[in-house]
């Protein structure tokens, strides 16, 4: 642990998080008084800091109670920025309120706080008012001969137009049932299709412009990535004015930022395009347009999916002409009409056709430079949507650390934090990803590290078990047959109770299927309900297993006695074809770095420590994390993989496991 710089005045806020808990009926945690006497510090001084905090810390409140006494102390607000929506939630509904109650006598006021996030997470109310006139025939074109979802659809949006006269906030998050994106789509403007609060009949009651006029007067303004990373791309700033920012769940930053500065071309976005633009310029101008498009969409269709390191000459001719058939005809659209509603179909069509040429000149100027020197990556992915192939040309920066550093953390002071941050034992592969200063590097922003570990004992609570004598997994993601009898034994002496994660969703169905035919105890799997009312169920029933990817590596908290045994299949690599990933690692190796270990393998730590983090969720679990992959104990890189997990007892002593998991249930 990095100690606290000496003549750091921390004084007040450990007096505040000491009010603080004695309000919420918690006690002292060492860690967490720590972390809010660094995070005091960090605004003092404006030096960025990295705290990996364990779960059990307390860490929302460690950097709340300095956030809420700065935003106080300076009159100017704290911006905390989270990648889920369950985070969100917790902050503003539960965490938020109860502190501010809590610091309430020893502030000069109550503290105020604000949820903020993108436009297009609001209901318009000029285009559920017929604003628009480009509703029905954005869906994607195999949507418009299915009966079934044109009259989904339409129950939906009815639905939806209903709700809005309901609602207080119009924040999608809180409809209940929820609607799938292409529903939403019809009642949702984007930041850049909004003709804006002034030109609009509806400014007035614009549920987006009354979330940003609260947060503008808020002590701390909880938002989302997402929205951090257009506020860092785009010119128009939609965060409020701050210069101090949290990112809690920052190991995910980089995968959110790189999300949102991709960009894609699709028979089905340039579809939009033309039907939204077809309606306001002469018939020969749309026809050049869609011969364009056609000729493209015909030519992506022959390409072989995968990363694109060269471009043909006449792939380079068709973008080049989409580019600018859609270029002439967003000038021959008048943006600026005197009624609110064609103003709103104009300036959607006009979005929609920038977002194209753009998207074109982004792909034909990304070849230009030699391929040791591109900022960005080009692929083609082939996907199935509902029965139908989906081929989109994407593209994407091999890096974000650049436009982090210079939009981030050269403009405010950044606390950044999560329960996993270290990888390999240190902080270094985030500091690199996220463009802070790392080795000789002199343009990064300077940081430090911290980590407060964890109220947890791990040695004594936790058990890794690598299965060391199983088979490496092949290529095929479905595991072998000794696999499959290895999870048997291990959940049936768990007595059920177990957390399968997966390596893919085909591995998560099969080993469910073979284990409901083996197993006394139920099987759950993702994709079967939804995710929370799978997880709900799970929680309820200690008999009950549950299996499935990604979300679940990541998204689980159950403390108790449901969870004793954590699995997870093999170690989660990247995919090796994966374009992007390959890319950076091919990049790191130009440097004389080792790309797989700079890329492939700190990806799967990450990812190794989140998972293995769903085991204990409070000072009373016990349980085992098991690993069915050989090589976390042969690989030359399996030391580096364990550094990156909790501390717990580890063992390849099955029978020890088993007999340990038997006496935990009984």
């Amino acid at each position: 642990m990095t100690p606290m710089p000496k003549g750091s005045d921390s004084g007040r806020v450990t007096e505040l998080l000491a009010a603080a808990v004695t309000a919420l009926g918690g006690a002292e945690r060492t860690g967490q008084v720590q972390m809010a006497q660094a995070v005091e510090h960090a605004f003092s001084t404006g030096e960025h800091l990295a705290v990996q905090a364990g779960t059990g810390t307390g860490k929302s409140l460690a950097y709340l109670v300095p956030a809420i006494a700065h935003a106080l102390d300076a009159n100017h607000p704290v911006v905390v920025s989270t990648a889920t929506i369950a985070l969100q939630r917790q902050l503003v509904d539960r965490d938020l309120p109860r502190l501010a109650d809590a610091l309430a006598p020893e502030l000069p006021r109550r503290p105020e706080f604000a949820l903020l996030k993108g436009r297009g997470n609001y209901l318009c109310l000029n285009k559920i008012n017929g604003g628009s006139t480009a509703e029905p025939d954005d869906r994607p074109q195999e949507e418009l001969f299915d009966a079934v979802a044109s009259t989904q659809l339409g129950r939906d949006v009815k639905r939806l137009a209903e709700w809005s006269s309901d609602t207080e906030t119009g924040d999608r998050d809180e409809l209940a049932p929820g609607v799938p994106d292409r529903s939403w789509s019809q009642v949702s403007v984007s930041a850049r299709e909004c003709i804006g609060a002034t030109r609009c009949t509806y400014g007035t009651e614009c549920f987006a412009e009354k979330a940003r006029a609260k947060a503008g007067t808020a002590d701390v303004v909880v938002t989302n990535h997402a929205l951090l990373a257009i506020n860092a791309i785009s010119e128009v700033n939609v965060l409020p004015e701050h210069d101090m920012i949290v990112v809690d769940e920052a190991h995910e930053l980089v995968d959110r930022v790189t999300s949102v500065a991709t960009a894609e071309l699709s028979a089905t976005s340039l579809g939009i395009a033309l039907r939204r633009a077809a309606r306001l310029v002469e018939p020969e101008m749309a026809q050049r347009l869609e011969a364009a498009i056609a000729t493209f969409t015909s030519a992506l269709h022959d390409e072989e999916p995968g990363r694109k390191d060269s471009l043909d000459e006449e792939m380079a001719t068709y973008l080049t002409v989409l580019r600018d058939s859609a270029d002439k005809v967003r000038s021959a659209i008048d943006t600026a009409p005197s009624d609110p509603k064609a103003a709103s179909a104009r300036t959607e069509a006009v979005t929609a056709l920038t977002d194209l040429s753009d998207t074109a000149t982004r792909i034909l100027t990304s070849y230009g430079p030699a391929i040791p020197d591109r900022t960005d990556v080009v692929w083609l992915d082939r996907e199935e949507v509902r029965g139908t192939t989906r081929v989109v040309l994407r593209v994407a920066p091999l890096s974000v650390a650049g436009l982090l550093r210079n939009r981030i953390f050269d403009q405010q002071t950044a606390i950044l934090t999560s329960a996993t941050l270290t990888v390999g034992g240190t902080f270094d592969a985030m500091a690199r990803s996220w463009g802070l200063k790392f080795g000789d590097d002199d343009e990064g922003a300077p940081w430090r590290g911290l980590d407060v570990g964890s109220p947890f004992a791990h040695g004594k609570s936790g058990i890794l078990y690598v299965a060391a004598h199983l088979p490496p997994p092949g290529r095929d993601s479905v595991g072998s047959a000794e696999q499959l009898d290895e999870i048997e034994a291990l959940v049936a002496a768990a007595g059920g109770r177990t957390l399968g994660l997966f390596s893919s969703m085909r591995a998560a169905r099969a080993t469910a299927e073979v284990m409901r035919e083996r197993l006394d105890t139920p099987v759950l799997c993702q994709g079967e309900d939804t995710t929370s009312a799978l997880v709900r169920r799970f929680a309820a029933d200690d008999e009950t297993s549950l299996f499935g990817t990604l979300s679940l590596w990541q998204g689980v908290d159950v403390p108790g006695s449901s969870l004793t045994l954590v699995i997870i299949d093999r170690i989660p690599f990247p995919r090796p074809d994966d374009p992007l990933i390959t890319a950076r690692q091919r990049a790191v190796a130009a440097r004389g770095g080792n790309g797989f270990m700079a890329v492939a393998a700190s990806h799967a730590a990450l990812l190794l420590a989140q998972g293995a983090g769903r085991l204990l969720r409070s000072v009373d679990d016990r349980g085992v994390v098991a690993v069915l992959d050989s090589r976390m104990a042969t690989a030359r890189y399996a030391g580096y993989l364990r550094a990156s997990l909790p501390p717990f007892w580890s063992t390849t002593d099955g029978a020890r496991v088993r007999a340990a998991l038997e006496r935990l249930r009984s």
